[in-house]
């Protein structure tokens, strides 16, 4: 670690109106209140003294701190603290109330370019509380498995509405600000380079069609409908017909909508249904990143259900924001800042769980996985700047700067564990027990 501190003053900073402030209180409160943030400043400094790959510079009160040492491919990220609440913050919220911090204006950076920086230092060096926090985990797990089991979601299908809702109703107008004309808010893939977002989106959905095997004599069910790309491009492109079910109205209303004008209502039905209501045989199944949104306790009903919904011979892909298995077990019974302020109730599932489930629970076998996650952290970047470049439409929606500031950390904070590889993306295809590959150029049974 180096540690250098020089004069700097007061520089741009982006995305923040007025000085932060906190009220006053009593004085016993006050001071109780600043004796905290100085303990908090005082453990969170002493942590920044160990960081090693990579640096951070951090200014409060024009006094500029360097922390680490500068490495290859990463720039030196400038934070400046400009309210002693956000050491407080980070020190009592982890990742949480890092993101708290930032979006209430305690913390601020002059470019998001440094925000997805200082996100990827701080991932490259969390190895040593990273440690502590497993064996804390594996000695508590009894304790905290008892908690979870005593407090059971009890309402599960009205605490998945309300939290698809939290998210995915905020505005239909918001994500079509920054999200490409497919309406896709998922990983793309960038098959090659200068290629745009809409392009890129659409070789993902066409890359699940043809691992799918569609052909037009196909029926298709997606569960997490979106706004409709890729039930759109399915019965588009391959002339299949689709049945897709979402949770969110909003997304109802819209991929209805879209599905309407692209003359496409013969073959698509859009549903407003829980997935767990849904009847029939299918001849292929699709999920494109909606597991996320199934709380871990729910997986082995998910996944038996998806199997009824398939006929034996069929098969399912399934796109899925992954969490590394060494992580899992914590990450599912801990609120990180994704968690507590952007995907209520949401859970990234593991590979290992996910095997481990359907091996429990079904007949399905993996026949193919693909690891797409890299590409995850340039749509993200496209995203952020899509949001940037239509900022002021966000005012016309009713949508302060604070959210503005909580999105914008969102997509730097996924940015970064993308590039770092905290976090990854797979494509996974799953078969029935009747399901045979056909050799080349040879027709489906």
């Amino acid at each position: 670690m180096t540690s250098t501190e020089v004069e700097k003053p007061g520089g741009r900073v982006a995305h923040v109106g007025a000085e932060p402030s906190i009220a006053p209180g009593p004085p016993k409160t006050v001071r109780r209140r600043r004796l905290r943030d100085r303990l908090s400043r005082a453990v969170i400094l002493r942590l920044l003294g160990g960081v090693h790959d990579g640096a951070l510079a951090i200014t409060e009160d024009g006094v500029r701190r360097v922390f680490g040492a500068p490495v290859e491919g990463l720039a030196v990220p400038e934070l400046t603290v400009r309210s002693p609440a956000a050491w407080t913050a980070v020190a009592t919220g982890g990742s949480s109330g890092l993101g708290r911090a930032f979006f209430s204006g305690w913390w601020t950076v002059d470019d998001l370019d440094d925000l997805v920086v200082a996100v990827r230092v701080i991932i490259r060096n969390l190895d040593p509380t990273e440690h502590v926090q497993l064996l804390a985990h594996r000695l508590l797990a009894p304790v905290l498995w008892a908690r979870v089991r005593f407090f059971e979601r009890l309402g599960q299908r009205r605490a998945d509405r309300r939290n698809i809702s939290a998210h995915y109703d905020l505005s239909n107008e918001f994500f079509s600000l920054f999200l490409d004309e497919t309406m896709t808010y998922s990983c793309a893939l960038f098959a090659s380079a200068g290629i745009s977002l809409a392009e890129a989106q659409t070789a993902k959905l066409d890359r699940l069609c043809r691992k799918l095997e569609l052909t037009a004599t196909d029926h298709v069910l997606e569960i997490g409908t979106g706004w409709g790309s890729f039930a759109i491009h399915a019965a588009r492109a391959y002339g299949c017909r689709v049945t897709t079910t979402t949770l969110s109205r909003r997304q109802f209303e819209l991929a209805t909508k879209r599905v309407a004008n692209a003359g496409l209502a013969d073959r698509v039905t859009v549903l407003q249904s829980d997935y767990r209501d849904l009847t029939g045989a299918y001849d292929r199944l699709v999920s494109v990143e909606m597991i996320e949104a199934v709380d871990w306790r729910e997986y082995p009903r998910f996944f038996a259900k998806c199997a009824e919904l398939l006929k034996p011979e069929g098969l399912m892909a399934l796109q899925a924001i992954t969490i590394a298995d060494r992580y899992f077990e914590r990450a599912r019974q801990s609120r990180d800042f994704i968690k507590r302020h952007v995907f209520p109730g949401g859970c990234l599932p593991s590979v290992g769980a996910i095997l481990a489930t359907t091996a429990r629970h079904t007949d399905f076998e993996l026949v193919a996985l693909e690891d797409i996650g890299p590409n995850y952290a340039e749509t993200l970047n496209r995203w952020r700047v899509g949001l940037e470049s239509h900022a002021v439409g966000l005012d016309a929606l009713g949508l302060d700067e604070t959210f503005h500031r909580l999105f914008d950390f969102y997509l730097c904070y996924c940015e970064a564990a993308f590039l770092e590889r905290r976090i990854g993306d797979v494509q996974c295809l799953f078969a029935r027990s009747r399901w045979r590959a056909a050799g080349p150029g040879a027709p489906r049974p």
